[in-house]
């Protein structure tokens, strides 16, 4: 197969993390309709498959994504044929606990299996077909194991291995620098689009409809990453036009194509989990690096409520998982702004 010379190749003047200086680094490497209330049936009951038609409608409504509503409908479905429960009034505590007994896996899927049939009562509570939250009370204790951040000099040497003269090095680049200096999510990336860069106000600015939270979100970008992003465009527009390809993504495929998928696991995730095999780089995935990028902003004196709003996280619980701090250590920050 012959090079399509000048498509993948990047014209341009980069120097990142100062390349030519990194030496000491480099040593570290060894939609269908539904009804608007649930049914009540002949024994003054709301059936379960209406509760879940009403349920999937708010949710699709709210842009839950197709994945997280499937696993509604999934553990539902198994709550039901373990308990042989029918009508929503019928749920108990016991049956709660009949059904997560019944499975033969760790307490970890439990747990989380637990918190999606939790996360379908709460929606039945707020649509008043409960009176009160008396599964709070049911918890799974799993001993969690902490997962570290990117570090810094992790990041810099695979940067430095990158050859940034070629599309696909330039593009795992600078989504490797916008993992690490954002925080934002895999599935984020993957539906970024030019029209989400405010280069004036150095900013990126995300809507609602890329966002696990669906809120409005701006973070800041420094002038190094700006530049690589502009860059990384017009090496995009080359390749679209190349290939007759149109659309706006920031991160897109040697063919032009979108990222952007129903997975995690995308071109840009797989080619993390190269890497990081390829050179014994740990921690170096999307997820780490989201993490690297909360633990950054605590070092430098951000506050968690600050890093949490910025992460995207419902509360501080969460934050404090990626910070990987104890109860004491939050105290201690807490207590600053009493």
């Amino acid at each position: 197969m012959t090079k399509k010379k000048g498509i993948f190749d990047v014209e341009a003047d980069i120097n990142l993390f100062n390349q030519g200086n990194i030496t000491g680094i480099q040593e570290k490497l060894s939609g269908a309709k539904v009804p608007t209330t649930a049914k009540t049936s002949k024994k003054d009951g709301r059936d379960l498959d209406s509760v879940m038609e009403v349920i999937i409608q708010q949710m699709t409504v709210s842009g839950y994504r197709e994945r997280t509503m499937t696993d509604y409908i999934s553990y539902m479905a198994q709550f039901r044929k373990v308990t042989n429960v029918e009508y929503l009034e019928d749920i108990t505590t016991d049956s709660i606990y009949l059904w997560l007994n019944s499975m033969a896996v760790s307490n970890q899927t439990k747990l989380t299996r637990l918190k999606c049939l939790k996360a379908i009562l709460g929606k039945c509570f707020n649509n008043g077909w409960f009176s009160s939250k008396f599964w709070h009370s049911i918890n799974i204790k799993v001993d969690k194991q902490v997962k570290k951040g990117a570090k810094k000099d992790d990041v810099m040497v695979l940067l430095s291995l990158l050859d940034l003269n070629t599309f696909i090095g330039l593009r795992d680049a600078v989504a490797v620098l916008t993992l690490y200096r954002t925080g934002v999510r895999i599935n984020t990336l993957g539906q970024l689009q030019e029209r989400h860069i405010d280069f004036e106000n150095k900013q990126l600015c995300m809507d609602g409809t890329i966002l696990k939270n669906h809120k409005l979100l701006k973070l800041p970008l420094d002038d190094e990453l700006l530049h690589l992003l502009k860059v990384l465009m017009n090496q995009n527009n080359k390749i679209r036009t190349y290939y007759g390809q149109k659309n706006s993504y920031l991160f897109i495929s040697y063919k032009g194509t979108s990222l952007n998928t129903k997975s995690t696991n995308n071109a840009i995730s797989k080619q993390l989990n190269k890497y990081a095999k390829k050179y014994g780089l740990d921690n170096i995935n999307p997820h780490a690096l989201r993490r690297g990028y909360a633990k950054t902003l605590l070092e430098k004196g951000a506050n968690l409520a600050l890093i949490s709003k910025a992460l995207g996280h419902s509360n501080l619980a969460v934050t404090t998982q990626y910070l990987d701090l104890d109860v004491e250590e939050v105290a201690d920050n807490l207590r600053e702004y009493l």
